[in-house]
């Protein structure tokens, strides 16, 4: 998908430390749960390592990372050791992937090139995603409690305000945190650390072809008026999984209509193993709905979209929820 250059800002913090993985122990009755693990686990890049973050209860989330790497040139050295010495480093990029994913989407490319360009960077695999565990029930979650285990990983791993990436359905939980974090940071009756407890604050966010705030309806609405074609095709292909069977129809729904049938093959094979579960019950979902709105200068936020993607429009009016909203 084509898409702007983006540009990230740095931050003098201090050095990121990320705790190496936990032995397991035993998972507590009320938090049920099957370590579904893939029957062939991605295999990671040269420099990426599959860590598991423990949550409060008691199920593991998926992390692969890969740590940002200094250039070889000597003045990107010398810059680096300067920065170092001022205790300056860019902030890590945590990433959250969007339905039938997981965290091997972004390690594929992304994790490569930001990584080259001395970010850390964290992928995240939702819980009944990926090589995360799966917990009891019909579906992975709701968007409350995806949004609140990203915000203990990052408040318990991450030593320095990241920059969350969502796409897809990724990106509305990344909308919901903002929204969480900008209530609880503009409360006057929480201290700092109670701010800090709950959503830790970000450096900024960026949206990759993102559900909008109010929801995938209108996604559906737009297809049945104007490409009712593409509305069977995305309904087959999304809510009836046809994609895992069907190359043609996973091709022209995810990828590029030049991409090869070997890679798309591979990336199918990928996303039928991903995902154990559904991240929502939609109905559900579609209740607690729009995510609330908060002030354009509240946080630094990129949205991106690409005018080839088969499901989420490039238009800006497709992300307008309210009259002066900023998501």
């Amino acid at each position: 998908m084509a898409a702007a250059p983006l540009t990230l800002p740095t931050q003098c913090l201090p050095p990121l430390s990320f705790r190496p993985p936990r032995k397991k122990t035993t998972i507590p009755l009320l938090a049920f749960a099957t370590a579904c693990r893939a029957r062939a686990p991605y295999p990671l890049k040269e420099g990426q390592s599959r860590l598991f973050h423990r949550l409060p209860s008691g199920l593991n989330m998926e992390v692969i990372f890969q740590k940002g790497l200094s250039s070889s040139s000597a003045a990107a050295a010398a810059a680096a050791a300067e920065e170092a010495e001022k205790g300056c480093r860019p902030p890590p990029l945590v990433f959250v992937h969007g339905s039938f994913h997981a965290a091997w989407c972004w390690a594929e490319h992304w994790l490569p090139f930001f990584s080259r360009a001395g970010f850390d960077c964290y992928a995240l695999s939702l819980l009944g995603q990926g090589e995360s565990d799966v917990p009891t029930g019909a579906v992975a979650g709701t968007l409350q409690t995806h949004t609140s285990d990203i915000a203990d990983f990052i408040r318990k791993e991450v030593s320095m305000p990241p920059i969350l990436i969502g796409h897809s359905f990724g990106g509305l939980i990344v909308q919901s945190y903002i929204s969480k974090m900008m209530d609880q940071f503009s409360s006057s009756q929480t201290s700092s650390d109670e701010r800090n407890a709950c959503h830790p604050l970000l450096a900024g966010a960026v949206l990759v072809c993102s559900v909008p705030p109010s929801g995938n309806s209108g996604l559906v609405w737009r297809y049945l008026m104007f490409k009712p074609i593409a509305a069977i095709k995305v309904t087959l292909s999304l809510a009836a999984k046809a994609f895992a069977n069907s190359l043609p129809l996973c091709r022209e729904t995810f990828f590029s209509s030049t991409m090869e049938d070997q890679l798309v093959l591979r990336y199918q094979e990928l996303m039928k193993e991903s995902s154990k579960l559904p991240l929502f019950d939609l109905k559900k979902l579609n209740a607690s709905l729009p995510v609330p709105s908060v002030s354009k200068d509240s946080i630094q936020l990129l949205i991106m979209g690409s005018s080839d993607d088969f499901i989420v429009s490039i238009h800006w009016w497709f992300y307008i929820m309210v009259p002066n909203s900023s998501l």
